[in-house]
């Protein structure tokens, strides 16, 4: 067992993963920016060490200051988190290299996951359905438009180093190609420094299905969960289980899922990611990290991910046994952003039967401006959909946040607008809803 852990990250993922590492009699360095010098997770920490100002470019993206802080304080292994260089495979072999342990997969898996194009190959090698597109980078405009009058349109241009919503356009007309292209491709370029590309045809309104995955030889499927609900690709609402996938539909992703993690070697934590078009569904990615939603499924197999993901990276073993795992109940994630810098004035966390608060908020904290808007995240669990409705709602009217403005109220609206509350939407159903709402409602404070 490890003894001394540093956490390459900030806000609730690190608070979040503090929390485990003290039960687990694990010591935690926390790492923090001039920004972030007031944070929750460094007063939690046992350690906490600056690694720059706040842009984070220049600290919490700066590999070699993370590991210089990790040999300072004597750790034993480096946990990424999510986010900043948790998919960085050059991060994960500078750690190693150091003679430290990295808590995540091998460092040429989450090179070869993190390539969407080569990922993809090797998702269809092993039997999983793709969505039709290209099977290599598109690298110039001849070659896109060779590849649509292929695929015929809408299509969808994606990152093929990227993820997260970015590098991402959807093109409707060939007017629209050359355009459209020359923003994926600079945008791929600033956010992955790749600018390479690749096309697939764009399913109109799918459902996004994931499936969380545990690996230490054997390979743990923690059920799926519906993250269908986006506001410009990026998630809101997260399910478990997804009202939208039959039992046929998740035992044969389960299964497809199992045989490519096994046939990688994965270890660790992961998640593979799916469209449900109808009766079909397509692989789109893996995630080779921890993902924001694991509480939901936490909450519905009784498992700790991020313990079984430090024993699985640091002892190569997990606790929990693959096949006694079983699904009980149900459990939804409303993630609440910050819409404003400022400082909490005042925090009020729901309570009662079921209901969690994962965040990194206390009063009188500062939200600084330079960083992802995620500041917290409510989970409920309960037996059934209706019930998790019902508890989401009791528990979003009593949190209250003063001091900053937060999405709460949106999130409120978006459980009470029937087609949500039916279970029969997908990825465009916040566009629709936009659309149909008055936006003083949607966004009203």
């Amino acid at each position: 067992m490890i003894k001394r852990l540093l956490i390459a990250n900030r806000g609730e993922i690190a608070v979040r993963i503090i929390r485990t590492c003290r039960e687990m009699g694990i010591e935690t360095v926390a790492v923090y920016s001039t920004a972030d010098r007031e944070s929750l997770h460094v007063r939690l920490a046992d350690k906490a060490v600056c690694i720059g100002p706040p842009p984070s470019a220049q600290s919490y993206l700066l590999g070699n200051n993370l590991i210089m802080a990790a040999v300072h304080t004597d750790c034993d292994a480096i946990h990424p988190g999510v986010g900043f260089l948790s998919e960085n495979a050059d991060f994960a072999r500078l750690v190693l290299d150091t003679g430290l342990g990295f808590i995540g997969p091998d460092p040429k898996l989450i090179e070869l996951l993190g390539d969407k194009v080569q990922a993809r190959a090797r998702a269809h090698h092993f039997g999983l359905p793709i969505t039709p597109g290209t099977k290599a980078a598109v690298e110039d405009y001849a070659k896109a438009q060779e590849a649509v009058g292929t695929l015929g349109f809408p299509v969808i241009i994606k990152a093929a180093a990227g993820g997260g919503g970015k590098g991402m356009r959807v093109v409707r007309t060939e007017q629209e190609l050359p355009e459209q292209m020359a923003i994926a491709q600079a945008e791929a370029a600033s956010n992955f420094g790749d600018s390479r590309v690749f096309i697939e045809r764009y399913l109109e309104n799918p459902r996004h299905v994931e499936l969380q995955i545990l690996a230490a030889g054997p390979v743990a499927v923690l059920g799926e969960r519906d993250c269908s609900v986006q506001k410009n690709h990026q998630k809101l609402i997260e399910e478990s289980p997804s009202p939208g996938v039959s039992e046929g539909m998740r035992e044969q992703m389960t299964q497809g899922a199992v045989k490519l993690f096994q046939e990688l070697g994965y270890r660790g934590a992961g998640t593979i990611e799916f469209l449900v078009d109808r009766e079909e569904f397509y692989f789109m990615e893996v995630n080779a990290r921890l993902q924001v939603e694991h509480p939901v499924s936490e909450c519905i197999t009784g498992t700790d991910i991020v313990r079984e993901q430090i024993l699985a990276c640091t002892e190569g073993r997990m606790e929990i046994d693959p096949q006694a795992l079983r699904l009980q109940g149900w459990a939804m994630e409303c993630r609440i952003n910050a819409l404003s810098p400022g400082r909490v004035t005042a925090l009020h966390v729901p309570g009662g039967p079921g209901v969690r608060f994962d965040t990194c908020l206390y009063p009188g904290c500062m939200v600084p401006p330079h960083y992802d808007a995620l500041v917290g995240k409510l989970i409920v669990h309960a037996p059934n959909r209706e019930r998790v409705l019902a508890r989401m709602d009791r528990a979003l009217a009593e949190l209250r946040i003063e001091g900053i403005q937060t999405n709460r109220f949106e999130q409120g609206r978006i459980l009470k607008e029937s087609r949500f509350r039916s279970g029969c939407f997908g990825t465009a159903y916040y566009e629709e809803l936009e659309k149909h709402i008055p936006k003083e409602i949607i966004h009203a404070r």
